[in-house]
């Protein structure tokens, strides 16, 4: 292989690699700009704030969460766990072949050899 040919192909592989990332960042930057209009039009959709009245304290309400006692949440989760382990139980194992077949490794062998008796026979020695 002459020098020549080597300092070409280095030439045309930097030449790629700068379109491929130049290419990859104008796509960058189009789809910076495009989210930066998109939020840019949505600020301006927005409605002014309006000015609120702020409440008074007596007015404030404070809603509280229905809470489950300790001894029922402990009842749940204890017949949550103990459906699944049941459900765990019934499960049986799929039976399955760890060889599926010989057919890729016999073929993978016949065309390495046929490789081998081509080569010997284009060096003659057959």
């Amino acid at each position: 292989m002459d020098v020549t040919q080597v300092i070409e192909g280095g030439w045309i592989t930097v030449i790629g690699v700068t379109v491929v990332f130049t290419i990859l960042g104008i796509l960058a930057l189009v789809l910076y700009f495009v989210g930066w209009l998109e939020r840019r039009l949505v600020e301006r959709e927005k409605p002014a704030a309006q000015p609120t009245a702020t409440p008074s304290p007596a007015a404030e309400v404070k809603e509280e969460k229905p809470s489950i006692p300790p001894r029922d949440l402990a009842v749940i989760t204890a017949a949550i766990l103990a459906y699944t382990a049941e459900k765990a139980s019934q499960l049986r194992p799929l039976p399955f072949r760890r060889k599926v077949s010989d057919s890729w490794r016999l073929y993978g062998l016949q065309t390495q050899m046929e490789d081998v008796e081509d080569f010997n026979y284009e060096i003659g020695k057959w």
